[in-house]
């Protein structure tokens, strides 16, 4: 939000300096963005006078001129068809630097002439577009001195930051309205007149609209005939050019000058060009229409946009952007003026199904005064008179403004509760008074009825925000917090260090981590089995990110394929973020998620000399999952691997990690490619999912101390069983068997070779089992070792059909 210091001044009576008034917006919650300052900007460029202005010996279109600075005369090269002598310039010397350019001037020959120095244009100084000639000043401009006090810019412009509940800020009025509520100044109210029309206005006004709430509920309008539309006043057009806007004529002007001054939008028709009369309605698909910025746009399938039509169709759409067949022109004699209030949300809605925006819709879906939709026509229709002469109709008005009495018991005591502030009675009553509240009430409790320009407040809460935003958060009083001598609990709790040593976990696997979205498109969702109605966001804040996510999977594999379209192609990322199953709290997750892709090791990244990259497979994902849930203190030799997993997987490369037949703590495999595909996402990649909910507790150790370490002195022994089992058995089913043989000796079985081809029956498979045997109280006999022997292939034998290989 952009305005001037002398704007400001239009509203707010007060003799405090630029620093103050810009300290004081920042401290009532208006964040001074920028302040540009003309007079410091232009300070090296000077009034000029050109005392002699003679053809250049080698140029038609060059003159050769004698340019007196106050100090010295310098020769000076220009094209300008207006170089004369007899006028007064603005002048450029050598080492200035041309704002529209960043050009440093120096010294030049030009068609063999020297030059020294430049007589500069509007466009050249940044004013406006103008080029076609230099700026000639007026003649008691003081020669030597700087130019931007002559044309009037070295007014400040100052750009605050608006928060997204604060539309009525979006007005110079609203700005100081709140300067005077702080005691920056008094506010000068201006409270527009009612018109008294001539004649009755032949342009008739309806809405067309069905339902309780409506995105138009009132539309207004002026007809005025007999205009004469003409460039704007120069105090008007240097008000819009310092604020960034162009300005167009008359008509136009207005209108962006109303949206800024009182964050009122409107729009002005060419009446002539209106068909019958004027309705608002909602679009229908299909329709097309040409907007003011030259564009075609079709409303689509399924929108729900107001559209301002006549009756050739659209000519507008609501609280967004006009149409250009029915724009005012410089030739337009007879025009209807339109103030209407369009509802915030849907609003925006429309905005960004047409890929609009506009000043119009950045006030109207932060929501624009409704109390303020007649006065505002009036203000507007008086000065399209004031500047374009013209005789008024009576205004017609159809439906009404949404105003809704709001009123709220407010205790006083609430501000010292909330915030600590310890303001007298007094004084929160004048705050609230000078926002623009009304109060009533004796004692400390009172009724406060909120202003129709505050939607945003709806509470106690709220009234001691503005009281408190107001009078300053510096007020509130330095305590020092109270010394604590019991022993204070550790910071973190379960949930809190589990997700901290996943992430570190996995960012010591050599993957790093990401943040993404907790939205996602509807049909991304739907692939990892979301897109539940209740999941899709009201008011999105894009087309493709309508829903919540129900798995961190879309992000990751997304963020993925940016990387691999600027060539990093092996990758291994990962996020620890919730999901959302349902709308529900108990449906709602932690997922320690990542993905691999492309030749990626477990430590260290891409290829090296020592060893080949391979690629990453659905065992790097597992061995990932694994590590995880270690570090979370779970064991993971007494969890179950099951094949299988969710659809978004490869059905023969997938698996479940499983506590139990019932509790799955987590999934991990190779995505399907399918998916890929509908994400456009090169693959293979592989993947895993953590629940951290589902992962139970560690038990509670009832000591801190360390246990006792116990070791053995006898030396460990190693044997080797090699089992032809069904190709279907799957290695848990081997490992677990061997392991359960003698859990006392038995402390460790590692399978260490699989083989299927020459030599086994087609369907069977070899399995190599390594098994560790740590005696504890003696050295094991031959006896002994052929008794475990036994009992291992027995064991193995028992759960899986097979035999021991010869």
């Amino acid at each position: 939000m952009k305005f001037t210091l002398s704007w400001l001044k239009d509203y707010l009576e007060t003799d405090a300096t630029l620093e103050e008034i810009l300290e004081k917006l920042t401290i009532i919650g208006l964040e001074v963005e920028e302040v540009i300052d003309g007079a410091e900007l232009l300070k090296d460029f000077t009034v000029a006078y050109v005392e002699e202005a003679v053809q250049h010996p080698d140029a038609d279109r060059l003159r050769v001129c004698k340019v007196n600075t106050g100090k010295e005369v310098l020769q000076i090269v220009c094209g300008a068809p207006n170089a004369r002598a007899g006028i007064k310039v603005v002048l450029a010397q050598n080492g200035s630097v041309i704002p529209a350019n960043g050009m440093v001037l120096k010294p030049t020959k030009i068609r063999g002439v020297e030059s020294n120095g430049m007589m500069c244009s509007e466009r050249e100084m940044g004013i406006s577009d103008e080029h076609d000639g230099i700026i000639e000043l007026p003649e008691d401009a003081p020669i030597g001195e700087p130019f931007a006090p002559v044309l009037g810019l070295d007014d400040p412009v100052i750009d605050i930051a608006i928060t997204p509940n604060r539309g009525d800020a979006l007005g110079v009025y609203g700005v100081a309205r709140d300067l005077a509520g702080a005691g920056i100044g008094t506010l000068k109210e201006h409270h527009p007149k009612e018109i008294k029309g001539t004649f009755e206005s032949p342009i008739k006004v309806f809405l067309k609209e069905e339902g309780d709430n409506p995105i138009c509920p009132i539309f207004t309008g002026v007809y005025i005939k007999g205009v004469k539309n003409c460039p704007s006043p120069d105090w008007l057009q240097k008000r819009l050019r310092a604020i960034g806007l162009r300005p167009i004529s008359a008509l136009v002007d207005i209108t962006n000058y109303i949206s800024y001054d009182r964050g009122r939008p409107l729009h002005v028709y060419d009446a002539d060009k209106v068909k019958g009369d004027i309705h608002a309605r909602l679009g229908k698909p299909g329709e097309k229409m040409i907007a003011l910025d030259g564009k075609e746009y079709e409303i689509a399938e399924g929108t729900e946009i107001c559209v301002i039509a006549d009756d050739s169709g659209p000519i507008g759409f609501g609280g967004v952007m006009g149409g250009e067949t029915t724009g005012s022109q410089l030739d337009t004699t007879n025009v209807f003026v339109e103030c209407a209030w369009f509802d915030p949300i849907k609003t925006a809605r429309a905005g960004r199904a047409l890929g609009i925006q506009s000043d119009a819709r950045y006030r109207f879906e932060r929501t624009c005064d409704p109390a303020f939709v007649i006065p505002g026509g009036y203000m507007a229709a008086q000065m399209v008179m004031d500047l374009c002469g013209g005789e008024p109709s009576e205004m017609v008005v159809a439906g009404e403004a949404p105003i809704k009495d709001k009123i709220i018991d407010f205790p006083i005591s609430e501000v010292k509760r909330l915030t600590g502030l310890d303001v007298p009675d007094i004084e929160i009553k004048t705050v609230l008074k000078r926002l623009g509240f009304w109060t009533s009430g004796t004692g400390h409790d009172l009724k406060v009825a909120v202003p129709t320009f505050r939607p945003d407040v709806h509470g106690k809460a709220d009234i001691v925000e503005e009281v408190a935003r107001i009078v300053g958060v510096d007020r509130v009083p330095n305590t020092p917090l109270p010394r604590l001598n019991a022993v204070t609990q550790p910071p973190l709790t379960d949930r809190q260090k589990r997700i901290r040593n996943a992430r570190r976990q996995l960012a010591a696997r050599g993957m790093v981590e990401a943040v993404t979205w907790s939205f996602v498109e509807k049909a991304q969702a739907e692939l990892f089995g979301g897109g539940k109605p209740e999941l899709a966001l009201t008011n999105p804040i894009s087309a493709d990110l309508s829903d919540m996510r129900p798995s961190l999977l879309p992000g990751l594999l997304l963020a993925a394929q940016r990387n691999v379209d600027r060539g990093a192609n092996d990758l291994a990322l990962f996020e620890v973020g919730q999901i959302f199953l349902g709308d529900k709290p108990e449906e709602q997750f932690t997922h320690a998620t990542g993905i691999r892709r492309g030749a990626v090791q477990i430590v260290g990244t891409g290829r090296h000399w020592r060893d080949a990259a391979k690629p990453s497979d659905v065992f790097d994902a597992r061995a990932d999952a694994l590590a995880v849930l270690e570090a979370m203190g779970l064991d993971s030799s007494k969890l179950q691997i099951v094949a299988g997993g969710p659809d978004w997987y490869h059905p023969g490369r997938s698996g479940k990690i499983q506590l139990g037949p019932k509790i799955v703590i987590g999934t991990f495999g190779e995505l399907h490619p399918k998916v890929l595909q509908a994400l456009d996402v090169d693959g293979p990649v592989c993947a895993f999912e953590i629940t951290i909910e589902n992962a139970p507790d560690p038990k509670k150790k009832p000591t801190k101390s360390r246990p006792a370490l116990i070791l053995s002195d006898l030396q460990p022994l190693r044997r080797d069983f090699a089992f032809v089992v069904d190709a279907s058995v799957t290695a848990a089913t081997i490992l677990k068997a061997a392991s359960s043989a003698d859990k006392k000796l038995i402390t460790a079985v590692n399978l260490f070779d699989v083989y299927e081809g020459e030599h086994i029956e087609k369907g069977k498979k070899s399995v190599a089992l390594e098994v560790t045997l740590q005696p504890k109280d003696k050295t094991l006999t031959d006896e002994d070792i052929e008794a475990i022997s036994t009992k291992i292939v027995a064991s193995v034998v028992k759960a899986t059909g097979g035999e021991l290989r010869g």
